[in-house]
């Protein structure tokens, strides 16, 4: 089996649309890091000295890289990174090697082969 992790940086009140979206398009689970920070194009504003911006959630999803495209296009039309400046980032990157998922692998292969 071959892998894909999903990165997301999204805004925290939409993590859990962005986690039960990626669930249903595929993904058997993700990890969340809270009270991620990050800057854009144009500067965060302040007001006295303090970020005026949302806080972030960092979220890791190791999928079945057949299914990686279509969980990253569903993240991206419920984060509505596209369509809105700002909203966060989403992007995919090979994984080499994975541990510590036998338990997930029998679900996992099971939507590979209805998929293909």
């Amino acid at each position: 089996m071959h892998f894909k992790m999903i990165v997301v940086f999204v805004e925290d009140d939409k993590t859990d649309d962005v986690m039960d979206a990626a669930r249903e398009a595929g993904a058997t689970g993700a990890t969340v890091i809270n009270n991620a920070r990050g800057e854009g194009v144009n500067k965060s504003k302040t007001f006295f000295g303090l970020t005026l911006e949302t806080q972030r959630d960092v979220v890791l999803f190791l999928v079945e890289e057949h299914l990686s495209r279509h969980i990253l296009e569903r993240i991206n039309e419920v984060g509505e990174f596209d369509d809105k400046p700002g909203t966060g980032i989403a992007f995919q990157i090979d994984v080499e090697d994975a541990v510590g998922i036998v338990h997930q692998a029998e679900k996992i292969t099971s939507d590979v082969e209805d998929l293909l």
